[in-house]
């Protein structure tokens, strides 16, 4: 009797594991899109029908000009800055640039408790985003009668930083009408409430005008977050005690 016997051996499907790898990869890709993408389009769902119907208390100049248009999410990736250095406040409005600003102190701060932003530094007539928020030179100063244009950098809003100008203004988009923040220029603190949330096109100089029957200041960035195509001017009015 045979104390042994050759069976067959039974022969093992090779596992595809380059499919699997495939699928892994894929899928991480798909979550890297939406992730930078989600803030892009919910910026467009959230906000169209409310920033679209605001009204500005600082100027009439849009109804001379082009409409405000809020933010197409089919066209979300259209603008990448075409090589243009958005740090540099002067390439904003080339057709309005910056003037001259004589006054008693070329530094300020800002403070927006909800957005976590503390005494962040704006450099009136400044030409670089990336060191401060800027004041752009040729408006009016804060507490004096007309507009005080301060722009600042965004990025996405996964990124935002409080403490880094170039996300700084990631989560301007989320302030709300009757927000309140404050400026401390030259040792006087004035306090300002938030009172119109508009969009426009980069093209659209509005935020500019001077209106002196009261001091405003206008807070603008990029739109959607991440992107250029548009601008978000958030207007707020000196608050009287």
């Amino acid at each position: 009797m045979a104390l042994y016997r050759y069976v067959k051996a039974v022969k093992l499907r090779p596992v595809k594991r380059s499919f699997f790898v495939s699928f892994v990869l894929m899928g991480a890709g798909g979550l890297l899109v939406l992730w930078v993408a989600w803030p892009i389009i919910s910026f467009s769902i959230f906000s169209e029908g409310f920033l679209s119907k605001t009204v500005s208390p600082v100027s009439d100049v849009r109804a001379q000009t082009k409409s405000p248009q809020v933010f197409s999410p089919v066209a979300f990736a259209a603008d990448a800055g075409g090589g243009v250095d958005y740090t540099n406040p002067n390439v904003w409005f080339p057709t309005s640039p910056q003037k001259k600003v004589v006054a008693p102190v070329n530094s300020y701060t800002i403070s927006i408790p909800s957005l976590r932003i503390k005494n962040a530094q704006v450099q009136i007539g400044g030409d670089d985003l990336s060191k401060s928020l800027i004041h752009y030179g040729g408006t009016s100063l804060p507490g004096e009668f007309g507009n005080t244009v301060i722009f600042g950098h965004s990025s996405l809003p996964q990124l935002f930083n409080p403490n880094n100008y170039k996300t700084i203004f990631s989560e301007l988009p989320s302030i709300k009408i009757g927000d309140t923040f404050t400026i401390l220029y030259d040792g006087i603190t004035y306090a300002y409430t938030v009172s119109d949330l508009v969009v426009v096109d980069p093209t659209d100089l509005s935020v500019l005008e001077q209106k002196f029957d009261d001091s405003y200041v206008t807070l603008v960035t990029c739109v959607p977050p991440g992107t250029y195509w548009k601008r978000l001017n958030v207007r707020a009015r000196l608050k009287r005690v």
